[in-house]
């Protein structure tokens, strides 16, 4: 798969760029998990394929490149992205729309951006139903919502692999300029979640905080499934001899 080679800011200023275009783009942001279920999850793979940019959301991502004799410039998170394009959405006037997060998460989320960031436009935000992807009136529904509110970001907080297939199916219908899927990120926000300490995010260990918040949930994922990265890192290593 492919990764661009973006800092933070160097993504937001592509992102202004796309939105310049007001053609509908999004962005996807890879991790361990990300990785592994692209080996075996076909509309999973083809919303990575059509992506506008893909931005490494991940330290184990920043090591396996330097492992395979590449490097990333820096990680650049979904939730940490959610915040970081404040600013600029202040200062060009953009709208923002809220989508998904656990009940009450977009309303707190709104209201801290808010605060962090006078100016900033928050034209909508709305928090679908447990199941709401297989029902097509809600996902209807959400595309009226969305489109009513006319924003030129969309953050779309649904947890992977739900939100990157959902942007994928319905972005070129919403015709939103950029979307973004920032998994737990109006959750960290609003306070429903709480985010691993900043040192264990720069040492690569806020997947062992999520662990130990929500073990029954996150266990056979971080644990089992997603062990099966380091063998394909191997692999690629192998190959290059």
């Amino acid at each position: 798969m492919r990764i661009h080679n973006l800092t933070m800011e160097e993504t937001i200023d592509r992102m202004d760029a796309l939105i310049q275009m007001r053609k509908p783009a999004y962005i996807v942001t890879p991790n361990v998990d990300h990785i592994v279920r692209l080996q075996k999850q076909d509309e999973f793979s083809l919303a990575y394929r059509e992506a506008s940019l893909v931005v490494p959301d991940g330290m184990p991502l920043l090591w396996a490149a330097r492992f395979l004799g590449e490097s990333f410039k820096e990680r650049v998170a979904g939730s940490d992205l959610a915040s970081a394009q404040c600013p600029r959405a202040v200062q060009k006037g953009y709208k923002i729309f809220l989508l998904g997060g656990r009940p009450q998460s977009a309303e707190k989320a709104a209201k801290k951006l808010r605060e962090g960031h006078p100016g900033l436009q928050i034209t909508g935000l709305y928090c679908p139903p447990h199941g709401f992807e297989k029902n097509l009136k809600e996902n209807e529904k959400i595309m009226q919502k969305v489109r009513e509110a006319s924003p030129d970001i969309l953050l779309v907080a649904l947890g992977t692999p739900k939100q990157e297939i959902w942007i994928y199916r319905y972005y070129k219908e919403l015709g939103v300029p950029m979307t973004i899927g920032i998994g737990a990120g109006l959750d960290f926000l609003a306070g429903a979640v709480r985010r691993a300490p900043a040192f264990m995010r720069k040492t690569g260990f806020e997947w062992l905080w999520r662990l130990i918040l929500e073990p029954g949930r996150l266990w056979k994922r971080y644990l089992v499934d997603d062990s099966h990265f380091f063998w394909l890192i191997l692999k690629q290593k192998l190959s290059q001899y």
